[in-house]
């Protein structure tokens, strides 16, 4: 295989997971990509070849992805890049969401990830070796009105993320945490945004945030492919970093959102630090 890597990568079908494959087959990569639907993916993507393994896969069922990443042990031989894609996005405030509706976007944004990584987890330890990239967004460091569930599943991502490399470090096992802004993609259609089914006509906040986003739908200043090459060229480097903003409006939004911290810590140093013992010398 000489020096392509194995990449295994989660919603793969559709934006940029799908780009991302196109990009790493036309570079000769070996790609093990996973979907809903199997039919779809090969669609998007072509006929299965020896390069290309395309797998229908449950995100929720620990079965079904400890088989994705058998058969790709199998196909390949090893896995040397993760990349946790899958997810959705979710609108509402926290009272208009249902239980249903905020335990299904944790069970794809977040328990899926946790699946995969478990499950590759015992392949990557024996290789002493391996790079998980997984995907949150610019709302897992700095959500906006209406989107609190979304934030929260992102959010989320990347406190497992931080803590996930500090445990995996000692094994030679590379973590990155992707905060990607607004990029063009079908994020904002139908079958890749939940709006709560119940709104509540006093959240017009609400209201106004999803319908500024909707009008950015198509007008978006990321670009998809650009996005999946870096991806491409973040896993080439020896020494990763573990956070990864892409988009300028994402690097903006993460430094406003560090000046406001900043700012508040400071204000109020004084209850912070009025909480501790008394020191008692002599005692």
């Amino acid at each position: 295989m000489d020096n392509r890597k194995v990449w295994f990568i989660t919603g793969a079908s559709k934006g940029l997971g799908l780009s991302l494959v196109r990009h790493l087959l036309a570079a000769g990569e070996f790609v093990a990509a996973t979907s809903r639907n199997r039919d779809a993916l090969i669609r998007a993507i072509g006929a299965e070849t020896n390069q290309f393994l395309p797998m229908a896969v449950d995100l929720n069922n620990e079965g079904s992805v400890a088989d994705a990443i058998q058969q790709t042990t199998v196909r390949f031989g090893r896995v040397d890049v993760v990349v946790n894609n899958a997810g959705y996005g979710i609108g509402g405030s926290i009272e208009e969401l249902t239980d249903q509706e905020t335990r299904e976007s944790f069970a794809i944004n977040v328990f899926g990830m946790l699946n995969v990584i478990r499950a590759v987890l015992p392949q990557l330890r024996k290789q002493h070796s391996g790079h998980i990239i997984n995907i949150s967004s610019i709302a897992g460091l700095t959500a906006t009105t209406g989107w609190a569930i979304y934030g929260a599943t992102k959010y989320a991502v990347v406190g497992l993320s931080e803590v996930l490399a500090a445990d995996v470090r000692s094994f030679g096992i590379k973590v990155t945490v992707v905060a990607p802004g607004a990029f063009r993609t079908s994020f904002l259609s139908a079958e890749s945004l939940v709006i709560a089914s119940n709104p509540i006509d006093a959240y017009q906040d609400v209201r106004v945030s999803h319908a500024r986003y909707r009008q950015l739908d198509g007008l978006q200043a990321g670009d998809p492919e650009k996005a999946a090459m870096a991806l491409i060229q973040l896993a080439a480097v020896p020494d990763p970093p573990l956070y990864l903003l892409l988009g300028s409006d994402a690097y903006e939004r993460a430094f406003r959102k560090l000046d406001n911290l900043r700012e508040e810590f400071k204000r109020w140093e004084g209850l912070t630090q009025s909480t501790d013992f008394e020191t008692r010398v002599g005692v």
